[in-house]
């Protein structure tokens, strides 16, 4: 059986290769990355919650976090992670890290609490420097009010960097 040739098949990829070439690297992520654009950076998130009233000190909080926002975006971009000199920045301080209750009950005490993280960061983009900025993103997680900390503490920092990490490359990344 022969093939037969499609014209439209022919101009309708064309066209969809040519649209994705256009306004720089597409990823399927979302990301729209500018053209020149290899490699980032992600400095050490310096951990300075400890040092607000009501924030809790976590350590080790600034290393996962760190980790976290540098696999995120390795896993949805091409760009390669480097040390030093990379063509996008991100940095920043963990401005708080609290836990608030949410709702109480008929005896005035807590039934469900909050723990509430907020980053500070800084986003400079040395291909498009227009596309730099300094902007705090902040998530939370509840839980109920008889479980510690120490508890909930895994599932909690996992959707809290799932959270702020995607919202950080939104930002930076996706423009949204």
């Amino acid at each position: 059986m022969k093939m037969k040739f499609n014209p439209f098949a022919l101009i309708f990829y064309s066209f969809v290769c040519w649209s994705l070439t256009q306004c720089g690297i597409y990823s399927f992520t979302g990301a729209s990355i500018a053209p020149g654009t290899e490699t980032f950076q992600v400095n050490y998130f310096v951990n300075e919650a400890g040092n607000r009233p009501g924030s809790t000190i976590e350590p080790g909080l600034d290393q996962e976090f760190t980790i976290a926002l540098q696999d995120l975006l390795m896993n949805q971009t091409n760009l390669t992670l480097v040390k030093n000199n990379a063509d996008l920045i991100y940095e920043g301080e963990i401005t708080q890290y609290s836990i608030t209750p949410t709702t109480s009950t008929a005896n005035n005490t807590a039934a469900q609490n909050r723990l509430t993280m907020v980053v500070n960061v800084r986003y400079i983009n040395n291909k498009k420097e227009d596309d730099s900025f300094e902007q705090r993103f902040s998530f939370f997680y509840d839980f109920d009010a008889n479980q510690q900390l120490f508890d909930i503490k895994t599932a909690a920092n996992k959707e809290i960097f799932e959270r702020i990490t995607q919202e950080i490359f939104n930002a930076s990344l996706a423009k949204w």
